[in-house]
């Protein structure tokens, strides 16, 4: 039997809160469920093969005029982020001519360090793309960029190189937090699921302050699926903000702003909500 609703759901622990209370057993007759990494997220959604999922904030901005963001949920960092890593041989000024190898599996913290390192730092640097494992990636590169999981486990692993945490270098030249990822929804898929998005929209809400107030569930759900200590997943998880506030919005706006200034993307983006109807068209402003 078709169902009505496909949802995405990113294989990452920084997701885990929106997600570990939902009960996927009340909408197994109407929605499937989808793992994947980010940049797979990104690519599914955009082609229309899934209609609901945490998106990386880059791909929402090329494809904001198909999209509308879920209120109340994002993945945010107001200061370190904890699992967005640059790891240098050399200090990150000295990098003017180096070679930095990117992860494939994320679009927004690769755009990120780009508007870091040139529009923030005015470095000239060559980039690659590749698998997301240290040690090939430091093999024939000056630096490289891993997010979410591998940035965690390569952090807690290797402590010869510099490492940046990207969200704190962005907070300290814009005074804004960094969204990394919005729940979206594709409009072509609300007319006929409008229910059914409000009550899963609900759901993932329940989730985040579910997993919010019960901490200590949360971080035995993060050490059972991940691995790490206790401590570790606390200080991680308190580092991150789940509610997309107003100035989440205006920190993720500006950030689309200097993509857009670096060419990146094509057009300034603003942020749309959908407002719970099967017509949203509510756009948050300045």
């Amino acid at each position: 039997m078709k169902k009505h609703l496909r949802i995405g759901q990113i294989s990452y622990s920084n997701t885990l809160p929106v997600y570990l209370f939902f009960d996927q057993e009340r909408f197994c007759d109407r929605i499937d469920f989808f793992q994947q990494v980010p940049a797979q997220l990104n690519r599914e959604m955009a082609a229309g093969n899934i209609d609901v999922g945490p998106i990386s904030s880059f791909s929402y901005g090329e494809h904001a005029d198909d999209y509308f963001a879920l209120p109340g949920l994002s993945v945010t960092a107001d200061g370190k982020v904890r699992s967005i890593y640059l790891f240098s041989k050399r200090p990150i000024e000295e990098l003017d001519g180096a070679t930095v190898s990117l992860t494939n599996t994320s679009a927004t913290s690769v755009n990120l360090l780009k508007i870091i390192l040139q529009k923030f730092l005015g470095l000239q640097v060559s980039y690659k793309t590749e698998e997301p494992d240290l040690q090939t990636m430091m093999q024939h590169a000056d630096a490289c960029l891993l997010i979410g999981d591998d940035a965690l486990l390569a952090y807690r692993n290797h402590k010869e190189y510099h490492v940046y945490d990207l969200a704190e270098l962005w907070k300290n030249e814009t005074g804004y937090p960094m969204t990394f990822a919005v729940w979206a929804v594709r409009k072509a898929a609300i007319e006929e699921n409008a229910a059914l998005l409000a009550d899963v929209h609900a759901a993932f809400l329940a989730s985040k302050t579910k997993s919010l107030e019960q901490f200590d569930r949360l971080i035995a759900g993060a050490i059972a699926r991940y691995g790490g200590d206790a401590e570790g997943w606390d200080v991680y998880f308190r580092g991150l903000s789940y509610h997309f506030t107003e100035q989440d919005r205006k920190g993720l706006e500006h950030y689309f702003q200097c993509a857009y200034e670096m060419g990146l993307l094509p057009s300034p983006v603003k942020v749309t909500l959908w407002d719970g109807t099967a017509h949203s068209k509510t756009t948050i402003t300045n």
